[in-house]
């Protein structure tokens, strides 16, 4: 890749990306475009009687907080809505790390999602889903039996994965392939999150991660992404400028129908 398109201006990146990107704000507008995508498609699938179907990050989760605002205010019901997790931490056996631990997305959507919305518009039990260690062909089942994804949600990690599909050197078309699966995180994917989530600890970082495959994210009817880092100026114009490989797997929905990512200020300015 040409590394000058690290310098690349935030005007070049809208009238060249290879993706589509909206430069905003701050990163409260970043969260709040993406709690509007969620409740206004769960508004247009309701209207219509229609299942909605999210494949969900947690990270970013900045939209959350005003996901469930949005819906205590619109009294929006959740009862017809199914959300997949992305990926979730494992510990050294390969089982998931406790609901109680900080790193725990599945105890993050308890403690920020669905405990804080009244029960009479919360989404079902049965209708929450994280892949399995055990299963891991749960999800795509689950898919083909709603027969849709209508957006996944997610962010782009620092050597441009989407949940924990860390970079392969192998060609797009056969990492799209990827399905459900467990897997050893990455010596920088680890380095990146003990950053921000452990205040750098990076041998207390969990070493292996059960994480949805870039096919099922590909199958998405949407995908939008948000960036908002300092290092993400970099992951940024690699994500739209580089070609689709395996090396750094967000390149892999330059051709998707319907994509879109959300950029910060900050992450819209030049990395060099």
């Amino acid at each position: 890749m040409d590394r000058s398109v690290f310098s690349y201006s935030k005007e070049r990146l809208i009238s060249e990306g290879k993706i589509p990107v909206k430069c905003l704000g701050d990163s409260g507008e970043v969260f709040y475009e993406l709690a509007l995508e969620m409740v206004n498609q769960i508004e247009e699938n309701n209207k219509k009687g229609e299942k909605t179907v999210f494949i969900c990050p947690v990270g970013p989760v900045g939209q959350y907080p005003i996901f469930v605002r949005l819906v205590k205010e619109r009294k929006l019901s959740l009862k017809n809505c199914y959300f997949i997790n992305m990926d979730e931490y494992l510990d050294d056996d390969k089982k998931y790390i406790s609901k109680d631990s900080k790193l725990s997305f599945r105890g993050f959507m308890d403690r920020a999602v669905y405990n804080q919305i009244p029960e009479e518009l919360n989404i079902p039990e049965e209708n929450r889903f994280f892949p399995d260690p055990e299963d891991p062909g749960k999800i795509l089942r689950v898919i083909e039996s709603l027969g849709k994804v209508d957006i996944a949600f997610g962010g782009i990690g620092i050597n441009g994965h989407l949940a924990f599909n860390e970079a392969e050197e192998v060609s797009a078309e056969e990492f799209a392939t990827r399905t459900t699966r467990v897997l050893a995180i990455s010596r920088e994917t680890r380095v990146a999150n003990a950053i921000g989530d452990l205040n750098g600890a990076i041998d207390a970082m969990p070493i292996y991660a059960v994480t949805i495959g870039m096919k099922e994210i590909l199958m998405a009817n949407k995908i939008r992404l948000g960036v908002f880092r300092s290092w993400h100026r970099a992951v940024l114009r690699q994500a739209l400028f580089d070609d689709p490989s395996g090396h750094f797997p967000v390149t892999l929905i330059q051709n998707h129908r319907d994509a879109l990512i959300l950029a910060n200020s900050e992450a819209s300015k030049e990395a060099f």
